[in-house]
């Protein structure tokens, strides 16, 4: 154990559009999880929504200690304000040691506010996050993805971090659920002043690229957009989504809501194939969360072998056709 801390650990679980629990929610659980174990304390979550009670029992089976639920209106799509608040609240009655929370739209907005109306020390955008002899300690990516840098956050005080999707695995059900309890929280004249009155999904093709559990992403190895068919046909036969380097979608191949990497999406799916994709550290960051990632590339030296647990050296124009062929039971 690095600490005897008493405090543990809070995590904040977001719901998204569709009223159910964001994925990044379950990747929090796991990163919690981790640190809760070093300082030998509880896990705590805190669901904060107008249907948080409805949707808490499915996080309180992933292993947590204890949920916690705050359903109010004002919470929908999460205002900063009423959410600061009740992630205040949250804060008060377990008397955590870190605190973590998504590092989503809302959650960029709501985390630096609670860490300033409390005087908590935080880290943003962590991809990575450990103790050490009670120390918090985060790692984050700086200029494009090139580098890493450890910021040390000390005991004595919460600390709060916004962890980035898909820099952890995403913890599964099977623990005996929790039964959630209704925290009350007094919302001020402050929290009202803006609110959310609907939402439009941004265009994401097909399939939603954040939880689609196959991916396969295409990359200037295509040599020219009409090629990008084989990628369009792979991602058939595996049942995946679309996705695409930012030099694809820079030079006009394919829509923006299929990028992937440090000014795109970031995904974790449960297989990645990266077809034609070179492995800039730019597009890696959006993708190494991956549980099986296999790259399809004619460079034997393409950095993108370095994170692949297998790749493929071949002319992909001959490689994937004949992966689909295989898939498609056609072979022989």
């Amino acid at each position: 154990m690095g600490s005897s801390e008493s405090g543990g650990v809070l995590i904040a679980a977001e719901v998204g559009g569709n009223g159910a629990l964001r994925p990044v929610s379950f990747e929090l659980v796991t990163a919690g999880r981790r640190l809760a174990d070093q300082l030998g304390a509880t896990l705590s979550a805190v669901v904060m929504a107008p249907n948080a009670s409805a949707v808490a029992s499915e996080l309180g089976a992933t292993g947590v200690d204890r949920v916690l639920a705050v359903d109010d209106e004002r919470l929908a799509g999460l205002p900063s304000e009423p959410a600061a608040t009740a992630l205040t609240a949250a804060i008060a009655l377990t008397k955590p040691a870190v605190v973590l929370v998504p590092g989503t739209t809302a959650g960029r907005d709501y985390a630096p506010r609670v860490a300033a109306r409390l005087g908590l020390g935080s880290a943003a955008d962590c991809v990575d996050l450990q103790i050490e002899d009670g120390t918090l300690v985060a790692v984050r990516t700086v200029l494009g993805g090139r580098l890493q840098t450890r910021v040390e956050l000390p005991a004595g005080s919460p600390r709060i971090a916004t962890v980035r999707a898909g820099s952890f695995a995403r913890a599964e059900s099977g623990a005996a659920a929790v039964e959630a309890e209704t925290l009350p929280v007094e919302f001020g004249p402050r929290d009202g002043r803006v609110t959310m009155r609907a939402t439009a999904e941004k265009p994401s093709g097909p399939t939603n690229l954040e939880a689609a559990k196959v991916v396969v992403a295409g990359g200037r190895g295509l040599k020219e957009p009409e090629k990008f068919v084989v990628v369009e046909q792979l991602a058939a036969a595996l049942g995946g989504a679309v996705g695409a380097t930012r030099a694809v979608v820079d030079a006009g191949w394919r829509p923006h809501h299929e990028q992937i990497g440090q000014t795109g999406r970031t995904v974790s799916p449960r297989l990645y194939v990266a077809v034609g994709v070179s492995g800039a550290v730019q597009h890696n960051v959006g993708m190494q969360g991956s549980d099986l990632i296999v790259a399809i590339n004619r460079d034997p030296d393409a950095p993108i072998f370095k994170i692949a647990q297998f790749g493929i050296v071949g002319d992909l124009f001959d490689v994937v056709p004949a992966v689909i062929a295989e898939l498609e039971g056609t072979v022989g």
